[in-house]
């Protein structure tokens, strides 16, 4: 029997790059040996004492609330009840483009089973300090000049690589998701290796 590897992404669900590379890894493990969980980061964090455009500061503002929620969920039912929570909040956010607040978060609650007083805790400090240690797990291994995706992943040498993306649009799907895995290890494991870029022409595709 093939050994599965365990792979970590660290997501925000207010980031559609996230989003879509999110889609991409579930893909990869229906085509890889590989078993996806998400974890959580927070751009709000991030970008604590940066800089911003008012606009982008509002938003940060509001992004406390999904993310407290995702941790509040994480901690009292596990990762894949965690998992499940992130596609319906990404759904609803990306897809169905609604508002940020309470009713999106009691919704998106409310569609995988859980109560909905949960929604409570993206006014509340209560799970800050768990949210930081969460947030701190994710990037420490790649800096702090990068955002999400994070994903950790089983390195070559039997450690673990990490690295910001991919970002892509739209996700491929099936074989096409795993040659892109295959790559993208291939990359991320070279000692040395840092950036590949070049510059984004369309905007993200929900596909």
């Amino acid at each position: 029997m093939t050994d599965r590897g365990a792979v970590d992404m660290y997501f925000d669900p207010l980031c559609p790059w996230a989003w879509i590379t999110s889609r991409w890894l579930l893909e990869v493990e229906q085509v890889r040996d590989v078993d996806i969980r998400f974890r959580v980061m927070s751009l709000a964090v991030l970008n604590e004492g940066r800089e911003l455009p008012e606009q982008y500061q509002e938003l940060m503002r509001k992004g406390w609330g999904p993310v407290r929620v995702c941790i509040a969920v994480e901690q009292a039912h596990g990762p894949e009840t965690l998992a499940k929570l992130y596609t319906a909040l990404g759904t609803r956010i990306h897809l169905g483009k609604e508002e940020l607040g309470r009713d999106l978060l009691v919704g998106a609650l409310t569609e995988v089973g859980l109560d909905p007083v949960l929604a409570d805790a993206a006014e509340s400090t209560e799970y800050d300090e768990a949210l930081r240690a969460s947030h701190e797990a994710g990037m420490r291994p790649v800096g702090t000049d990068v955002g999400t995706p994070v994903i950790h992943a089983p390195g070559p040498d039997g450690g673990k690589v990490a690295f910001f993306g991919p970002v892509i649009t739209p996700a491929p799907k099936g074989e096409a998701a795993g040659r892109l895995w295959d790559g993208v290890l291939l990359v991320a494991g070279t000692p040395g290796f840092y950036e590949l870029k070049r510059t984004r022409e369309q905007g993200p595709i929900f596909d």
